[in-house]
């Protein structure tokens, strides 16, 4: 995972000013635990930017993720990102639709896939979703109240 100070550095070597705006978006991210949804950072700089719209929070969301700095992932009720995992090695994710803690999928199911020779891949993704041990335990004592 990124620290504050590298993607401040990253946006600085790849020519983009580093706006107080962004470097707020690039503390949220580098201490957020799971995943944001677009109007998460927005609710979260509006309390610092007045007058801040929705359309600027969500164009420096785009640019952070260009950038390899944030990932995107899409989830039944929309979009939410979150810091890039940074791992060496290309890997898919698990999902706790819960507190949103992520587990590597070292196997690549693209491997497995027949792709016409017609068809050029270009980029994919692979996630899934269900819930991490605490998070099933919790579900459970809920459901039995």
């Amino acid at each position: 995972m990124q620290t504050f100070d590298e993607i401040v550095t990253l946006m600085s070597a790849r020519g983009l000013r580093v706006t107080d705006q962004r470097k707020t978006l690039a503390k949220l991210f580098s201490e957020a635990i799971g995943y944001l949804s677009p109007k998460d950072v927005y609710d979260h700089m509006g309390k610092t930017y007045s007058g801040l719209s929705f359309d600027t929070v969500y164009r420096n969301l785009r640019v952070m993720e260009e950038l390899g700095v944030l990932e995107q992932v899409m989830f039944e009720e929309g979009v939410k990102f979150k810091i890039h995992c940074r791992e060496n090695d290309h890997h898919h994710h698990m999902i706790c639709l819960g507190c949103g803690k992520t587990y590597p999928i070292k196997f690549c199911p693209m491997d497995q896939t027949n792709v016409p020779t017609d068809f050029k891949v270009i980029r994919h993704k692979f996630e899934v979703f269900g819930h991490c041990k605490a998070c099933a335990e919790e579900e459970q004592v809920q459901g039995g109240e």
